[in-house]
């Protein structure tokens, strides 16, 4: 046995470390590559969605948009292009859902604090309460940075057309009242190109861990 492992072993070991090499890359060929799907209006829950979009199979976009910040400046699709950010719809005196999701977004924003492909957006969906200086007020009471994340309000119609027809994230409210939302737990993750890639529970920690891996994956892309 010793003359034989003398005579064979360089080949047999040789042997070995071919075979645990070439069973690595079969592994590697094999193992699925991470994706992330890109969400039109058809893909989503119709009560999110507005009937005039449902249909709509392929190629959405968030549509451009204007609204106020927190410090009065008009924030734009502009502020947001070749950005991957999340958005989400609130507003300051919510003391259900609201605070959890205030402090999950916050969490996001540390995780991303020296990355500046990434931002955040949240609209308030009762801008006749949430106006520049209680949104300013909120924004420094949740340490909000002004360079990383928008809390933007604006007209109320131009608010629920993006909520239904660009995020597809919120439902509607009173049938009675055209133009009233009841805003979920939903995160919205938006890529560099402007399209739908992900929606997660703003209230959901496990979520939170799958969102900040979604976004740095879309980083990496």
């Amino acid at each position: 046995m010793s003359a034989f492992l003398k005579k064979y072993g360089l080949f047999l070991g040789g042997f070995v470390v071919f075979s645990v090499i070439v069973l690595s890359l079969f592994y590697s060929a094999l193992k699925p590559k991470k994706t992330l799907p890109i969400f039109n209006p058809a893909d989503v829950n119709p009560e999110l969605v507005d009937s005039t979009v449902q249909y709509k199979s392929k190629y959405h976009t968030i549509a451009d948009f204007s609204f106020t910040n927190q410090n009065g400046k008009t924030i734009t699709q502009k502020d947001y292009e070749g950005k991957i950010y999340v958005a989400d719809f609130f507003f300051t005196t919510c003391a259900t859902i609201c605070p959890k999701m205030t402090t999950n977004l916050s969490e996001i924003q540390t995780a991303f604090a020296n990355n500046p492909k990434v931002k955040l957006l949240s609209h308030t969906v009762f801008p006749e309460t949430d106006t520049v200086p209680v949104l300013k007020a909120y924004a420094k009471e949740h340490n909000v940075d002004d360079s990383k994340w928008n809390l933007v309000t604006g007209d109320k119609k131009e608010i629920y057309a993006m909520a239904r027809k660009s995020y597809l994230a919120v439902k509607l409210g009173k049938p009675e009242e055209l133009y009233d939302m009841v805003h979920t737990e939903n995160f919205v993750l938006v890529d560099a190109k402007k399209r739908v890639r992900g929606f997660y529970d703003g209230t959901d920690k496990e979520d939170m861990k799958r969102l900040i891996e979604d976004i740095t994956f879309l980083s990496k892309e």
